[in-house]
């Protein structure tokens, strides 16, 4: 376990669920990725990840999933893509990256608590 944190420290990090609506491979990345576009909504619109799910997701099948995205993390350069959120998931039993979703649809920008 990580070292105890307060409240507020856990309130610095905003954690928003986004709807995908725009995903591509990205076969220039170093290890295999595929470029996200999540809509939060209201003023944080859409944003740019790269993520490496290619194990458990097609480009195709994540467009309309709802996904949970720190979005107050500076801008990353990822190859020669720019990724603005980090998309939240868990590994399974081989290490590859599970999506952190809601389990009932929920609105668009909606803050985790």
């Amino acid at each position: 376990m990580s070292d105890a944190i307060s409240f507020d420290d856990f309130l610095k990090v905003d954690v928003r669920v986004g709807t995908v609506v725009q995903a591509e491979p990205y076969p220039e990345a170093r290890k295999p990725a595929i470029k996200l576009w999540v809509d939060f909504g209201g003023d944080l619109g859409v944003k740019k990840s790269s993520a490496q799910i290619t194990r458990h997701y097609e480009p195709e099948e994540l467009i309309g999933k709802q996904v949970m995205a720190v979005v107050n993390f500076p801008p990353r350069q990822i190859g020669k893509f720019m990724s603005e959120i980090l998309v939240l998931g868990v590994p399974d039993e081989d290490g590859e990256v599970v999506l952190l979703t809601p389990d009932k649809p929920v609105p668009q920008g909606g803050r985790l608590f």
